[in-house]
């Protein structure tokens, strides 16, 4: 109020004298304020100095609520510890007075074992004098044995150690004798029941490879089409793949024909790749041909892959896992190669299993064993050969190389897992629906093996059974012994061998039965 009445007559006065008068009354207008602003901060200082006294009390007294606490508690766990100390402290005195009469007790059993110790010293005294006694009459008795015999005692004994040692060694020969023969047969029945489990806990598929595939079509016009103008289309194929077309009148069907499997479905996709897409000349067949090839062998590889983890091997060489892969369009006497490596190495695993050895190594060995079958290169070495070249070169192990390389005994037999291989695969490839043969032949062949056995005489009857694995010959008793039976199935299995040309192996059995028949009436 005061300074607005300033300003009035500020104005009222005159303008230069007013603008003297409102810069003093500015002047004292902000002095006024900043007097005030000090007085307030003066007094906000002082409100916060006394709330952080308080505070600074408040806290004290908090800290000595929770030192008085804290104090208590520690008291309570001392006066706790206390107890248990003392419990501890009255338990030793007890314990140490338990020992004590103990240690009374031991003393006094100590005396009475002195008493009884001078007893038996006292009687081990006589005992001694009476074995002097007897020492000296048996010497005397000696030589007076030794008088009458003629013979010292030293002579004596040695010729009843050599009489007894003489009737040990005829006894031990014998018993060894007995231990040996037990042990064959124990081993025989063994290794008849560990290859028995072996084969029935593998489940396995018949053969169902053959060197021909068919493509199926929607209609016979399509036929005209893969032939091509004056057959251009089928030359172009046929060059590409390396495969025969057979277009003939069986309908809707073109056959593709050829021994290598990789070839043949390289050729089936190749065809319907061409079929769906309508574009059939010979440089649209060449270019889906390489890229037919180059997904089948992409697929090779996803094969191989595939294979190698089904079976938990882990570590092998990328090329070697190729190779598996290929065995996918392999086969060997109609069998499927890789089927057949993926049996054996199950077969393998199960075996080793049985017999104590690394499951892995044999897994491994039982996969790779006929991996010289997939090369194309070298076909004048032994498959066996050359696997074991190959696992040598990826640095396979020496127990796995040597496995592959004797599974068909072209060398040196070194580990135990070499005739595990060996007997596995014998098992893959020698059980019924295994491998394929032409039905007329297969037929042929057991009737050839039934009038080879019925040529000899004494022989009543021959059955060719277990898929022309057995030839069981029924003999006539009247005619032929049992010691004759035993030389006509070594006679038989001869001649099987040098005349007849068979897989795996043939069992002979001579069954020679005596019929003893009386009537009551």
């Amino acid at each position: 109020m005061n300074t607005f009445l300033y300003l009035i007559i500020g104005i009222l006065v005159g303008v230069p004298t007013g603008i003297l008068i409102g810069r003093y009354l500015l002047r004292k207008l902000f002095k006024d304020q900043e007097i005030h602003a000090q007085n307030k901060v003066k007094k906000i200082l002082k409100d916060a100095e006394n709330n952080a006294e308080i505070l600074k009390k408040n806290r004290l007294l908090e800290a000595k609520e929770k030192f008085l606490q804290l104090k208590a508690e520690h008291e309570q766990e001392v006066n706790a510890k206390n107890n248990t100390l003392n419990q501890r402290e009255n338990g030793i005195k007890q314990k140490e007075q338990s020992y004590n009469q103990k240690l009374e007790n031991l003393n006094r059993k100590e005396n009475e074992l002195d008493g009884t110790r001078k007893k038996l010293e006292s009687q081990t005294e006589i005992l001694i004098k009476k074995q002097e006694d007897v020492d000296a009459l048996k010497q005397q008795h000696v030589e007076q044995l030794e008088s009458i015999a003629g013979l010292s005692a030293e002579e004596a004994k040695n010729q009843l150690v050599d009489n007894l040692r003489e009737e040990a060694r005829s006894k031990a020969m014998a018993q060894i004798k007995d231990i040996v023969d037990e042990a064959k047969l124990t081993a025989t029945k063994e290794a008849k029941k560990i290859v028995i489990q072996t084969i029935q806990r593998t489940a396995t598929e018949s053969a169902i490879e053959n060197t021909v595939s068919i493509f199926n079509i929607e209609n016979d016009e399509i036929k005209g089409r893969i032939i091509g103008r004056e057959g251009r289309n089928i030359r172009a194929l046929e060059a590409a793949t390396g495969i025969e077309i057979i277009v003939d009148d069986t309908p809707e069907a073109i056959i593709l024909s050829g021994f290598d499997p990789v070839r043949r479905e390289i050729a089936r996709l190749a065809m319907h790749r061409l079929v769906t897409d309508g574009r059939i000349h010979p440089a649209r067949i060449e270019e889906v041909v390489a890229k037919t090839k180059k997904q089948i062998e992409e697929e090779i590889v996803e094969i191989g892959e595939r294979t190698v983890i089904d079976l938990g091997i882990n570590g092998l060489h990328p090329e070697l896992i190729r190779m598996v892969g290929r065995m996918r369009y392999r086969s060997s006497y109609g069998q499927n190669l890789l089927q057949h490596s993926r049996e054996v190495a199950n077969f393998c695993a199960t075996m080793a299993a049985e017999l104590g050895l690394n499951v892995k190594l044999a897994k491994r060995a039982g996969l790779l064993h006929d991996i010289g079958k997939v090369p194309d290169d070298n076909p004048e070495l032994p498959h066996a050969i050359l696997g074991m070249q190959l696992a040598e070169k990826y640095k396979e192990h020496p127990e796995v190389c040597n496995a592959i390389g004797a599974h068909h005994d072209e060398i040196e037999m070194t580990s135990m897992l070499s005739p595990i291989i060996q007997v596995c695969d014998a098992i893959s490839g020698a059980r019924p629906g295994a491998r394929r043969e032409v039905v007329e032949s297969y037929i042929k062949r057991l009737k050839e093996l039934e009038e080879l056995a019925l040529s000899y005489p004494g022989v009543e009857k021959t059955f060719a059974i277990q898929a022309g694995r057995e030839l069981r010959v029924v003999v006539e008793s009247e005619k032929i012994s049992d010691a004759q039976s035993e030389i006509l199935a070594a006679d038989i299995s001869n001649r099987i061998q040098t005349e007849m040309t068979y897989p795996g192996q043939i069992k002979v059995t001579v069954i020679r039965e005596t019929r003893s028949v009386a009537f009551a009436k």
